[in-house]
């Protein structure tokens, strides 16, 4: 490369200008990419109060050539993570370069200095910042553009992890099923889900709007719960569950939500969200002044939705009540005017909830992959 390289901690204000708009620069002209939605993802680089950074450390780097921006990354301290783990692991995450190995290798070498300052030696990524917000790489599926809350990203993003020494460590999924696929797969398992739900005496239910975020936040603590078997779970803080809730009143609805009761007690449910992608690339990710009302207003005209996740407690997992829920589910998605819906994502090792989604005929369109640097296979 003919200019010199450089790397810096995001310290300014015009670090921080240029570590939000290099997307905008890297994805111009792609129809694909779906710019952030300025307004959450602010906080979850740090650059404004997040309940993730309660317990939390982040450290943004940027990367110039010839003062230009040619590349970005986060390290991040997840200590819920190490609190549970004890693997000696932080992670990147918010990455975005050319197609420039030197900067990439250079960004890669910042974020793992930051986390040895902390005696932390192992990494792993994309997290933007955890488990529980968007991650991973997009590895297949290029010609498919992301839903809602997902991940996307330029083809050689894979091969500039990979070429500085990162290996897989997780793949996970995006399956797709369309709406005239609907009457086979209730032909094949509305008797089956009929008799779980007489056999353990389930009863189905909507989202409570009188007492809305009662009920959001029960979902959320069932999510909590239910993902403790999940590879890589950390659970939410009491602070970052508030702070979910609050943001999951405005973008969900009623008729995208189905929760399962026993003896009263709500024991799973299924939340999908509206696929607002279209929406908020129309907005350019900024909701001031309008954007808000452009990105909301008419949730009904929208018509491909992600099914964001499928939970049950743990102590309720084998009795197949995400086949009922689900089996309930679809009049409601008909009624929508549902086109297509996303699964996503399904972790690799979860070999059950693959086989479900694959015998329902559902398709798997998009490949999302994790990586990790272990210090130790470097030395």
């Amino acid at each position: 490369m003919s200019s010199e390289l450089i790397v810096t901690a995001v310290q300014s204000r015009k670090d921080r200008k240029d570590f939000l708009k290099l997307p905008w620069t890297i994805y111009e002209g792609d129809p694909n990419w779906i710019p952030p939605l300025l307004v959450s993802h602010l906080g979850l680089i740090g650059f404004k109060k997040d309940a993730y950074y309660i317990r939390n450390k982040i450290q943004t780097f940027i990367a110039r050539r010839g003062g230009k921006t040619v590349g970005r990354i986060a390290a991040i301290l997840n200590q819920g993570h190490l609190d549970l783990y004890h693997d000696n692991r932080g992670f990147f995450g918010f990455f975005e370069c050319f197609e420039d190995q030197e900067a990439a290798n250079a960004l890669f070498n910042a974020a793992r200095v930051w986390l040895a300052s902390h005696n932390i030696y192992n990494i792993r990524g994309p997290m933007n910042p955890s488990v529980n917000h968007e991650l991973g790489t997009l590895i297949d599926g290029f010609q498919h553009r992301p839903m809602f809350m997902m991940t996307y990203n330029k083809p050689y993003y894979g091969q500039l992890i990979e070429n500085y020494g990162f290996q897989k460590t997780q793949d996970m999924y995006a399956y797709t099923g369309y709406i005239e696929m609907l009457p086979n797969i209730m032909k094949r398992y509305r008797n089956f889900a009929q008799q779980i739900k007489e056999r353990f005496h389930i009863r189905t239910r909507p989202l409570d709007t009188k007492n809305l975020e009662k009920d959001i936040r029960l979902f959320l603590d069932i999510y909590n719960h239910s993902i403790s078997n999940t590879w890589g779970y950390v659970p939410m803080s009491q602070e970052e569950l508030d702070q979910e809730a609050a943001g999951l009143k405005l973008l969900i609805v009623r008729e995208l939500v189905v929760a399962a009761e026993i003896d009263g007690k709500t024991v799973g449910a299924i939340i999908c969200l509206p696929d607002f992608n279209p929406r908020i690339k129309a907005i350019h990710g900024r909701i001031f002044p309008f954007g808000w009302t452009k990105l909301l207003w008419n949730k009904h005209a929208i018509q491909d939705i992600r099914v964001i996740s499928v939970n049950v407690l743990p102590e309720y997992q084998m009795m197949g009540i995400p086949l009922v829920m689900l089996s309930d589910f679809v009049p409601l998605a008909q009624k929508w005017g549902i086109k297509k819906a996303e699964f996503s994502w399904v972790l690799e090792s979860n070999s059950y909830s693959r086989g479900s989604l694959e015998k329902a005929g559902t398709i798997q369109e998009k490949t999302y992959r994790i990586y990790d640097f272990n210090a130790s296979d470097k030395k």
